[in-house]
């Protein structure tokens, strides 16, 4: 039997080694493979910006960061993995506008907590929507269309690539405030949307920059305008739905890394060091650029105030409208 002043010393004894193999743990991060979780299929925005991340993390770090696929329930699946996966940045989320803001919003029972479950590091970028019509269509701005279609009440329509996604919130925010009278015309994705819309069944679509960009180009798509407050790089000429519409009308696509609850300031402190150097880097930034893709570097404080703006921001548009979860 371990005497009282033996117990004592050996529980001291203990709670000391714990601290500093805990010490040495975060000092020593990142010393084994980190999985960054994209909750959606390969091939979309938050799969490109976390593989092109990763392998920038991998360099600078020289430990493997690892892009892990787990799609499922609208991003719903993946994200509840991270937020119960151990707070020791080892599961880190590329957490999109989707999943982060709007499931929760429209789903109570989505299984996780944004503000709650997760801990914001940095946006990686923002994708403007692109408001596109048929390249044969009679109007060639947004004022145009708009002009147009209040003229025409119930004749236009927009599509979407699902009830609830960004391209769709950002219509219904377009049309609730130009008062236009238009229908929404879901699909199962964007790719049957750009089907339909170069073949002329729909009207308009809040389009991501790169599924676009080759049909602007080449003519077969029209660029009304683009979501963000600024003008888009890539599309100089193309005003924003600020300038000619609605002043401050912003909405994107954008991703960011998150990581779950409890993870130690000091590794969160050094994913935003190592992150922020990443996204100031050319030969990251340049490629992203020249697909649509917007850069700033962000701050963790930045983040947390940029995903209450975006919260505010939705929760006021989707009491207006009924979105049902999938």
């Amino acid at each position: 039997m371990i005497k009282p002043i033996s117990r004592t010393l050996f529980l001291s004894a203990l709670l000391f080694v714990q601290h500093c193999n805990a010490q040495n743990s975060t000092q020593a991060y990142p010393n084994r493979l980190v999985s960054v979780v994209v909750a959606y299929a390969p091939g979309g925005l938050g799969d490109v910006l976390a593989r092109r991340l990763a392998e920038k993390l991998s360099t600078r770090t020289k430990q493997s960061f690892v892009v892990e696929n787990k799609p499922g329930a609208t991003g719903a699946l993946g994200t509840r993995f991270v937020a119960k996966s151990k707070p020791d940045g080892y599961t880190l989320l590329l957490g999109q506008t989707g999943e982060m803001v709007i499931n929760p919003l429209v789903n109570k029972d989505v299984g996780y907590e944004t503000s709650k479950d997760f801990r914001p590091i940095a946006v990686i970028g923002e994708a403007p929507l692109i408001l596109v019509s048929p390249g044969n269509s009679s109007y060639r701005t947004l004022p145009e269309f708009i002009k147009l279609a209040k003229s025409k009440p119930g004749v236009f329509t927009y599509a979407s690539s699902g009830s609830g996604t960004p391209g769709h919130l950002a219509a219904v925010s377009l049309v609730q405030d130009m008062n236009i009278d238009m229908a929404h015309v879901p699909y199962k994705g964007a790719g049957q949307a750009m089907t339909d819309l170069l073949g002329g069944h729909v009207d308009i679509f809040f389009s991501s920059a790169p599924a676009v960009l080759p049909q602007i180009e080449s003519k077969n798509l029209r660029a009304l305008a683009v979501s963000s407050e600024t003008r888009m790089p890539v599309l100089p000429d193309v005003h924003t739905v600020s300038e000619d519409a609605i002043k401050g009308f912003n909405y994107t696509l954008w991703g960011g890394i998150f990581a779950p609850t409890g993870t130690p300031d000091a590794i969160t402190n050094y994913l935003s060091a190592e992150i922020n150097a990443i996204l100031k880097d050319p030969s990251f930034t340049g490629q992203l650029e020249k697909e649509g893709i917007l850069i700033k570097s962000n701050s963790q404080a930045e983040f947390v105030e940029f995903m209450r703006r975006e919260s505010v921001k939705y929760s006021k548009l989707l009491k207006t409208i009924e979105i049902k979860s999938e």
